[in-house]
This record gives structure tokens, C-alpha cells and sequence, in this order.
């Protein structure tokens, strides 16, 4: 094994290479787009405030990996919650990339994974969706999917971009 790889502190291998705003690598040496530190415990609102400020730069790849983060150290019953919010953005990071099958797959993934909590509905110790329009969100997702996946016009990811909290 290459003693010279870039890991982790926990011994996980990673990219030292920059990468642009929606997550693709670039050569070593070009100007890249901050990464997105990982395992940042948030709070639901933090967590939601700084996703939502992601996607609105046209960064769901790094959005999602906040969604990511809430998933992993918040409360298992909202497990299900989060990761379909990170689905969600990384289909919209596919979509934008122009992977039209990836990108609807993985829309479709996530709005069926936060369909659950769209009425208030999910699991009974779960049901705050921590102020996230989860119906406006599942809307989205599913009218997005089909277009990406017929090739229709290029996703904006910034444009495109839902509101977590509904229309401001």
C-alpha cells in the first residue's frame, strides 16, 4: 500500500484534489471550490440554513453532504428524513452534471425516501420536519425527474434549486 495516499484522520482515503461547485475533480493546482468539511454535528436549523445556502450557490454536492452529516449524528428516527434531502441533492448534482439517469434515479430515490414525513406522517417519534416544506419537496423532485431523464433543457443547479422552507 502507498504510505504517500491523502487520508483521513481516521485512516480514510480522500481526494486532496480541488473540486469545482458541483463536486467534479479538477486538476491538482487549479483554483477549486472549498470543500465542505465533514462529521459538522448542526442543528436541525443550522443544518437546514446552511443547505439551503448551498443549493442556492449551485452547490447541491456540497449541500449534500450536510444533509449527509444530519443524517449520520442526528436522531435515527429523522435518519430517513436526511437522507433523502442528501438524495435529493445529489440527483440534482447528477442532473446538472448532465447524467440525465443517475440524476432522475436519484430524484425519484429521494422524494420517495421524505414522502413519508410530507403529511406529518413519518415515524411516530420523528414527525418534525424542522420547518422543510417536505410536500413542496417531493413536488419538485418528482416534476424534475422526468424532464432530466428525457433530456430535456440543461438543470441550472443554482436556478433549479428548491426551497427547503417553501417559497420566501
Amino acid at each position: 500500500m502507498d504510505d504517500a495516499r491523502d487520508r483521513d484522520a481516521g485512516g480514510r482515503a480522500r481526494s486532496a484534489r480541488p473540486r469545482d461547485g458541483l463536486g467534479r475533480p479538477l486538476a491538482y493546482g487549479a483554483p477549486g471550490v472549498e470543500r465542505q468539511p465533514e462529521g459538522v454535528v448542526r442543528s436541525p436549523a443550522e443544518t437546514v440554513r446552511e443547505a439551503q445556502r448551498l443549493l442556492d450557490a449551485g452547490m447541491p454536492f456540497h449541500a449534500h453532504e450536510v444533509f449527509e452529516d444530519a443524517w449520520k449524528s442526528g436522531p435515527r428516527t429523522a435518519a430517513p428524513l436526511w437522507r433523502g434531502l442528501a438524495q435529493l441533492a445529489v440527483g440534482l448534482t447528477h442532473a446538472a452534471r448532465g447524467n440525465t439517469v443517475g440524476g432522475a434515479r436519484l430524484l425519484r430515490r429521494g422524494a420517495a425516501g421524505i414522502a413519508e414525513f410530507a403529511d406529518g406522517d413519518g415515524p411516530a417519534a420523528a414527525p418534525d420536519t424542522y420547518g422543510m416544506d417536505v410536500p413542496g419537496l417531493v413536488r419538485w423532485a418528482r416534476a424534475l425527474a422526468p424532464r432530466v431523464e428525457g433530456g430535456g433543457p440543461a438543470v441550472d443547479a443554482a436556478r433549479e434549486a428548491p426551497r427547503l422552507a417553501g417559497e420566501a
